[in-house]
């Protein structure tokens, strides 16, 4: 019955909750109702779906399984059992003792997670050192075969470097490999797949699921992804302000939702690609990028990168973790300088160094950036944070700034009861809408999406993809796009850019990159977008053998040549590829002739 999720294994189960009660304290006083009668039970070896909007109390009840409460918050009823011990009751040192160790979470913004000033390999082995599982030296010998079943790149030496030398999907599976090195009875993986892209998203999900069926690892997972939830649960529970509204076997759930809010949930699981016509390729271009070379230091990034966008145009940027997509935007908005290369905006050059550029300059041309922990100062109310760009480009102040920080809100579908809040009252679907909120604040002309819906949940998510269609179709807006998620590059792009270790591999119309044929990389990205159906993991291949090279570090071989299932030898491997322009009108790197890359269709 709705509200009880019943374990599907025999025997006693692992996880018992019983009339689940969270609340947090107004701010005239009143308890506020988080989290209401939520009752589930989990058996050894399962997976638990908690699934529902931003805010529906799916976090708070993961959280609650620690016998931890946010701040603000407590557990106000309600009974939790994990492995027979009864958590709600436990001491604080006991409470520690059983974090970590029996009780592993994930979170969903590794960016917030890690001690910038430790070393990876510090910070994973931490947990068996604290809990004294294993040896340090047995200890990172688990994590470096963690990295590798993670598919982590260069296993054996990752560990040696800090946090912000890794990119934010490379952290996001070292957190995980945090959380499993030793080995605890329940993990919960709050969207622990989120900064991801495809391809390594499968085998992230292939290792949590051997380490549910090899070592009888109960799970509790928490996500908006429903195609990533069908492969990954025997059950789902979808929740909906702090209610549990439904609760079955996750086939049922997908293929026969019964609650109407379950059925607007998968409505929204795959926003459809607009009809709209797609704006003048020869229209007038607002962004220009010509043989752009970027990088860190002496560490290249990006290699001769060429893009344009019209006025009113949407490019999407896609490619796995670490391909160089942040640092083109990053580029563009003038944070990090190039090394070659030029930029123009409505054909005027931009300096390449933020402090060179003119204050309108710095206006037209928005980032919201892929992580709102970092991006968002805890310390400032959402009133100071969208105020500042409102006095510092628009002069506002007084009234006019909070009726013009309430319409933000309101643009976003945001109660303006949040405008005195602080970030870190907010969620994390919240946290992520304030952001773009953020850039809409300065009324710009170019938008620079960094993974802008990665942390929103399916119905929020496609309600923002609206708002951005929106405000292109009213205002002129314009967009690049970068994103790991290729329904949505689909649905709100107009061009799509293929990146592999920063350099450009297919570019091309929307329509020309969903038919075939594709270059090898496009085509192992298109084939690794989970399906919403359980089953599809398993129908799978193996993620192809060979090492993904740093970006920027590919020298004069094809870039995609280790993992490459048609790659020329030794052709691939010693020239660098001629740029093609197939029938369909895309153009790509590779060396194959159109008629041999029909095959990999």
């Amino acid at each position: 019955m709705a509200g009880i999720a019943t374990g599907a294994t025999t025997g006693a189960p692992v996880v018992e909750v019983e009339g689940l009660c969270v609340s947090a304290r107004a701010a005239d006083g009143r308890d506020i109702s988080i989290v209401q009668d939520a009752s589930f039970r989990i058996g050894k070896g399962e997976v638990l779906a908690l699934i529902g909007e931003s805010g529906s109390g799916k976090t708070t009840i993961a959280l609650s399984l620690m016998g931890y409460a946010r701040p603000g918050c407590r557990i106000s009823g309600g009974r939790i059992s994990v492995g027979g011990t009864e958590i709600l009751s436990l001491a604080p040192h006991a409470l520690r003792a059983l974090r970590g160790r029996r009780v592993a979470y994930v979170a969903q913004s590794a960016a917030a997670a890690f001690n910038p000033a430790r070393s990876i390999m510090a910070q994973v082995t931490e947990v068996a050192r604290i809990h004294a599982t294993s040896s340090v030296a047995e200890a990172e010998a688990k994590a470096r075969k963690l990295f590798r079943d993670l598919a982590l790149p260069d296993p054996d030496h990752i560990g040696e470097r800090y946090p912000h030398q890794v990119s934010g999907g490379q952290l996001q599976r070292l957190m995980a490999a945090m959380a499993l090195i030793a080995e605890p009875e329940l993990v919960i993986l709050d969207e622990p797949t989120t900064a991801l892209d495809v391809t390594t998203q499968i085998e992230v999900l292939r290792a949590f699921r051997h380490v549910v069926r090899e070592r009888g690892t109960t799970g509790v997972y928490v996500s908006h992804d429903l195609a990533v939830v069908a492969q990954m649960a025997d059950r789902i529970a979808v929740l909906r302000d702090g209610t549990i509204r439904e609760v079955g076997p996750t086939p049922k759930i997908i293929t026969e939702p019964e609650n109407p809010y379950t059925q607007s949930l998968l409505a929204a699981a795959r926003p459809v690609p607009r009809g709209d016509a797609a704006p003048d390729p020869a229209a007038q271009a607002l962004l220009e990028v010509e043989g752009l070379s970027a990088g860190y230091g002496r560490l290249p990034v990006l290699e001769d990168i060429a893009l344009r966008i019209p006025r009113g145009a949407a490019l999407g940027v896609i490619g796995e973790s670490g391909c160089g997509k942040s640092t083109l935007a990053r580029v563009v908005a003038g944070l990090l300088p190039w090394s070659a290369g030029a930029v123009r905006l409505g054909g005027a050059a931009l300096a390449p160094d933020i402090g060179g550029r003119t204050a309108d300059q710095l206006r037209r041309v928005q980032l919201v950036f892929q992580s709102a922990d970092t991006a968002l100062n805890p310390a400032r109310s959402i009133q100071r944070i969208l105020g500042r760009p409102l006095r510092k480009f628009h002069g506002l102040s007084g009234e006019p700034l909070r009726r013009r920080t309430l319409e933000l809100l309101d643009l976003v579908q945001l109660p303006a009861r949040l405008a005195d809040r602080l970030p870190g009252a907010l969620s994390g679907g919240q946290k992520q809408r304030v952001n773009l909120a953020r850039a809409l604040a300065a009324e710009p002309d170019l938008i620079l999406c960094d993974e802008v819906t990665s942390a929103l949940d399916t119905v929020v998510g496609a309600a923002i993809l609206e708002l951005m269609h929106k405000l292109r179709r009213e205002l002129g807006v314009s967009y690049m796009f970068i994103s790991h998620d290729l329904h949505t590059v689909r649905a709100v792009c107009d061009e799509v850019m293929v990146l592999y270790a920063g350099r450009t591999v297919e570019q091309g119309s929307r329509q020309a990159i969903e038919t075939a044929p594709w270059h090898p990389y496009a085509q192992l990205l298109f084939s690794s977008v989970p399906e919403l159906r359980p089953g599809w993991l398993d129908s799978r291949p193996p993620r192809p053998e060979g090492e993904v090279p740093i970006a920027g570090r590919a020298g004069p071989a094809c870039a995609f040549f280790p993992r490459c299932p048609v790659r020329i030898d030794p052709t691939c491997k010693t020239v660098r590829p001629p740029v093609r322009t197939l029938s369909k009108g895309s153009s790509i790197a590779c060396h194959r002739q159109e008629t041999e890359l029909t095959d990999l269709s």
